[in-house]
């Protein structure tokens, strides 16, 4: 995040370069700073003649380098974004030639997602020299949180820990997905506003007291009735609560606690650390460390991965959801 808010700064101050090659596994920072270039390089008068987007699957890198040598019209830059341009892959050192002498009046720009270059190559070299490279990685899970923290404390927000641990449990580390629903939050909520655990059941789809989430604690506490409750309103409502993301949340929970059960150094914050989890949650980790012995979870978590296959369709016979949830449950609470 430090190294878009410099690139950005840079871009503010003048100092920009004449390729931007944004590549790697997320997204969302491709994104971000593919629309900043898009909207704040070239005023609105000069977008009209001066600024070109192409897309890797109807161009060839030919093509590509034909437009970026042309001269900017009645403005000081043009502007070339080139979206998914990893479709480009094969043809992509043919890009040598114009890397080491590119038209300073452009502003060529790929957004290369989901892969990386190899950092060897010459190209890459070339890029880094007469340009920039960014590489927009994934962050693991127990970033997420501190990157929503982040995120709302700069649009004047703050959230909740449950709050927060409930958006990574939903949403994993799809950080468009995540940017999208705490968007929605900021149109309801006035700035200042501290969200809370109540606001993402109530705006952003999840059932209140049959989540994934709630089936956690049920599991943790060993409250049987309210899981096989839980586990029911996932068979009938499986386009919401799809059986292999609550087989992956479920066994990701039990790996956690085979991770505890094998910590010598249970400080809370080594805890957390360590299982890459919010501090406001230990409380249920402990409760089922207790309720769950080290041998017992081991057998779970073997349990969990037979699931995890039967859910996507191998050597399950064709089971429904209803009975790969029931029998899940069983295999847990026996």
């Amino acid at each position: 995040m430090d190294e878009i808010v410099k690139i950005v700064n840079d871009i503010k101050a003048g100092n920009i370069k004449p390729i931007y090659f944004l590549m790697g596994e997320e997204p969302y920072y491709i994104d971000k700073l593919s629309d900043y270039i898009e909207e704040n390089i070239l005023s609105e008068e000069e977008k009209g003649f001066n600024q070109t987007v192409l897309y890797g699957r109807d161009v060839t890198i030919e093509d590509i380098i034909g437009t970026a040598k042309r001269y900017p019209m009645m403005a000081e830059r043009q502007v070339v974004i080139v979206k998914e341009a990893q479709d480009l892959t094969k043809t992509i050192d043919k890009l040598e030639s114009y890397t080491e002498n590119p038209m300073p009046s452009t502003v060529l720009v790929f957004c290369y997602k989901y892969k990386v270059l190899d950092k060897r190559k010459k190209l890459v070299k070339l890029l880094a020299k007469n340009g920039l490279v960014y590489e927009s990685k994934k962050l693991y899970e127990n970033q997420i949180s501190l990157w929503i923290n982040r995120v709302l404390q700069g649009k004047g927000y703050t959230i909740e820990p449950k709050a927060n641990a409930m958006l990574v449990e939903f949403l994993g580390n799809d950080l468009s997905k995540i940017n999208n629903e705490l968007e929605k939050l900021q149109i309801i909520l006035p700035k200042g506003s501290i969200i809370s655990a109540k606001h993402i059941e109530e705006n952003i789809g999840f059932s209140k007291d049959f989540n994934v989430f709630e089936l956690q604690n049920a599991l943790g506490s060993k409250n049987q009735f309210k899981a096989y409750q839980i586990a029911q309103y996932f068979s009938d409502n499986p386009k919401d609560n799809p059986m292999v993301v609550t087989t992956s949340l479920v066994f990701s929970f039990f790996i956690k606690l085979l991770k505890y059960h094998g910590l010598k150094d249970r400080n809370p914050n080594n805890v957390a650390k360590v299982l890459g989890v919010s501090p406001f949650f230990l409380k249920d980790y402990d409760l089922a460390l207790r309720n769950y012995p080290m041998k017992k979870v081991s057998q779970i978590v073997a349990t969990m991965r037979d699931i995890d296959v039967k859910s996507k369709g191998v050597g399950a016979n064709a089971l429904p959801n209803h009975d790969l949830l029931k029998e899940m449950l069983v295999k847990i609470f026996n």
